[in-house]
């Protein structure tokens, strides 16, 4: 061990309960964030999803969304990902990680609760009755990043693959290339969105509501739909509402209403343009300069576009004007993020996330398809 590490374990040795952590303000953590991470060296790498708060994704190594995140982190040398971001996100980055990588979620009870809507047990009920109405054989599952790892390893397992919300119309093409019918998870939202936009009606469109007998649909209704929708949703994105468009364009005359999928049909037919976060970033990107958007997407992320693109005299707002915050990826604190790395400098791993190895294979098998796509 270095100096530098022999000081900052002493330090860290006397407090390293989480506890202690959690009682002190967040700007005291700064210090001790950025010695752990210089003792730590490239030895640990920090990813920080888009939606995470500032005081905590100005220490990523790397930002953007779940897959890109994990993607990146597999391709270096780093034997530790500290994922700041909730828990389906580190299982993905312990399924594509490399042998010998371990992860860690700064806090546990950092959860989605998309993912949470499928659970692994009602899906497999669900297939269990579409293979008592013969409908399995010619059904193609298909499940969406936010997912636990199970879900996936379930869509792998029955020929289907993982989608992301930029690539998700190239998924379905490849889904109804091979069946008649897609099971979609967990978000109903950006599934019809995306069979809407390739044309497909939504009386063609079923919604599978996991707490009702049989879904909550008939056989012939099942029978008769291309894209069987889960019953789930983001609990940020909705929030946005058709009267939120109306009301900024009136405040706004000239406006630009850009949303992410996952926002419901309605807002997502009133908006100028829909896309993934790095896609709604591009839009930014791309815009001349003092044009005006409202976005329906994560606070955090609305307000850092808005500050960085304010000197290009680009004017952003959210489009609710009370904020949609991701509560359960803001429990990612920066209390969380020191305790978990100054355990590390002590040779603890705490927190670590491990996919256990059959679903891991299965999971890891819907990720490579989507490559195919």
């Amino acid at each position: 061990m270095t100096p530098v590490l022999d000081d900052l374990a002493t330090e860290a040795g006397s407090s390293c309960s989480l506890e202690n952590y959690l009682a002190l303000p967040d700007h005291s953590m700064d210090e001790r964030i950025a010695r752990a991470r210089a003792a730590l060296g490239s030895t640990t790498i920090l990813l920080g999803h888009h939606y995470q708060r500032d005081e905590v994704i100005r220490f990523a190594d790397f930002t953007g969304d779940s897959y890109k995140l994990s993607k990146a982190a597999a391709e270096t040398g780093a034997q530790y990902i500290v994922f700041c971001g909730v828990h389906f996100m580190a299982e993905s980055a312990d399924v594509l990680g490399r042998a010998g990588q371990q992860v860690i979620l700064p806090d546990l009870n950092a959860g989605c609760s998309m993912a949470d809507m499928a659970e692994i047990s009602q899906v497999e009920g669900c297939w269990e009755v579409l293979e008592r109405m013969g409908l399995a054989d010619e059904t193609i599952p298909l499940t969406y990043m936010n997912s636990t790892a199970a879900i996936k390893a379930f869509c792998g397992e029955r020929g289907g693959l993982v989608c992301t919300s930029s690539n998700a119309r190239a998924a379905f093409e490849w889904a109804f290339a091979r069946g008649r019918r897609i099971l979609f998870l967990p978000d109903q939202h950006l599934g019809r969105n995306t069979g809407y936009a390739m044309g497909i009606p939504l009386e063609e469109m079923a919604a599978w509501d996991p707490w009702a007998v049989q879904g909550g649909q008939t056989k012939d209704r099942i029978a008769a739909s291309r894209i069987l929708l889960w019953k789930g949703h983001c609990a940020v994105h909705q929030r946005f509402l058709p009267s939120h468009v109306d009301e900024a364009r009136t405040k706004h005359p000239g406006i630009q209403v850009i949303v992410h999928p996952e926002c419901r049909f309605e807002v997502c037919q009133k908006a100028d343009a829909l896309g993934s976060t790095e896609r709604l970033i591009a839009l930014v990107e791309q815009a001349p300069a003092g044009t005006t958007f409202a976005i329906g997407t994560e606070i955090h992320l609305v307000n850092r576009l808005a500050r960085r693109f304010a000197p290009e005299g680009k004017k952003i707002i959210t489009l609710d004007s009370t904020g949609c915050l991701c509560t359960t990826m803001y429990r990612i604190s920066p209390q969380h993020l020191a305790w978990a790395l100054e355990n590390l400098v002590e040779g603890r791993v705490v927190n670590r996330i491990q996919v256990r190895a059959g679903i891991k294979r299965w999971a890891r098998v819907a990720l490579d398809r989507m490559l195919e796509v």
